[in-house]
């Protein structure tokens, strides 16, 4: 695929060392609000500092520094894939959506009115978090004007009803939320990975009544990574795809900084090969969620959740390239 025109590059760590300097998300530019060059802008890296969602161990709302301080290891080139994204296209470092860290309901419409932004300048978005409430407001944005498809990797469905008696927003709703509203196409979503002890199984009964694909870890261990994500694909399709990745559908002993660990996860290269399967999907947008710092100050997890999100850069660019070549 030939290299686009681009006028955004990552700094390179032959030429200034990874620990000097700014730390943003792939050394690529930061664009502050008003740039101009903003509107040249074809995939936006953006952080959304929020945990107001969580329910009990908070911590995501650091995740965006982590992230962005580890993202300084990433180089530019996929090892497989040979996919250079800062060729394909023009990606930058757009900061932090506005959140209010104590007011979850004007966190959430800060978000929507961030990402709708985005999505009125024709930008593709690619998030950090943050706990995976943030996932509604950008999907009530990227799914305005027509609902969209996801495939969903993450140890839980988040497709909950309420917490706390009426609680509706939740880092364990979003997904039923989205769906209510209108943002989340269920016929066109599908889960990967899910498992651990529940509450009780009224997620998963209200989402299979829905419409949503739920592949819970033994089936996906009984079936492969090819036979899975061969289904996720006919079930997106080719229509437009959303992308949400919790960091908990790794296993702890190789992402233990997350608010709620699961034992018996993905490792790491299964998670690259899942990710790397969405190649020549009609994608939309990703997020990466729920990396907690203070759950794994050594930035190991974080390490993991920008391998990802370099994995999820490499099939959004390829995607966007399609789509306006």
């Amino acid at each position: 695929m030939a290299p686009k025109d681009t006028r955004f590059q990552p700094i390179s760590g032959m030429t200034t060392p990874r620990f000097a300097g700014m730390p943003t998300f792939m050394r690529l530019p930061y664009l502050a609000p008003g740039d101009r060059m903003i509107d040249d802008t074809d995939i936006a890296i953006v952080g959304v500092p929020f945990d107001g969602g969580t329910s009990n161990r908070p911590g995501p709302r650091h995740g965006p520094r982590q992230l962005r301080d580890l993202s300084t290891m990433i180089r530019t080139t996929h090892p497989r894939s040979g996919v250079n994204p800062f060729e394909l296209m023009n990606c930058a470092d757009l900061g932090d959506s506005p959140v209010n860290p104590i007011d979850l309901m004007e966190s959430l419409d800060l978000i929507t009115e961030f990402y709708a932004g985005l999505v009125s300048k024709n930008i593709m978005p690619m998030t950090a978090g943050g706990d995976h409430l943030i996932s509604f407001p950008i999907l009530r944005a990227v799914g305005a004007k027509r609902p969209v498809g996801m495939i969903h990797f993450d140890a839980h469905t988040d497709m909950n009803d309420t917490y706390f008696g009426d609680s509706r927003f939740t880092h364990g709703t979003p997904f039923r939320r989205a769906i209510e509203g209108g943002f989340l196409d269920p016929a066109r979503t599908i889960q990967i990975g899910i498992r651990g002890v529940k509450y009780d199984v009224t997620d998963f009964d209200w989402a299979l009544d829905q419409g949503v694909r739920i592949i819970e870890i033994e089936e996906f261990y009984d079936r492969g990574i090819a036979s899975v994500m061969d289904e996720a694909r006919s079930i997106v399709g080719d229509q437009p795809t959303y992308v949400s990745f919790d960091i908990d559908c790794i296993d702890p002993s190789f992402a233990p900084g997350t608010g709620t660990p699961e034992i018996g996860g993905f490792t790491t290269f299964e998670a690259q090969q899942l990710v790397r399967a969405l190649d020549g999907l009609n994608l939309i947008g990703a997020d990466l969620v729920e990396v907690s710092p203070p759950f794994d100050p050594s930035g190991g997890t974080a390490w993991v959740g920008v391998s990802i999100m370099f994995e999820l850069l490499c099939v959004l660019a390829k995607s966007r390239s399609a789509n306006h070549a």
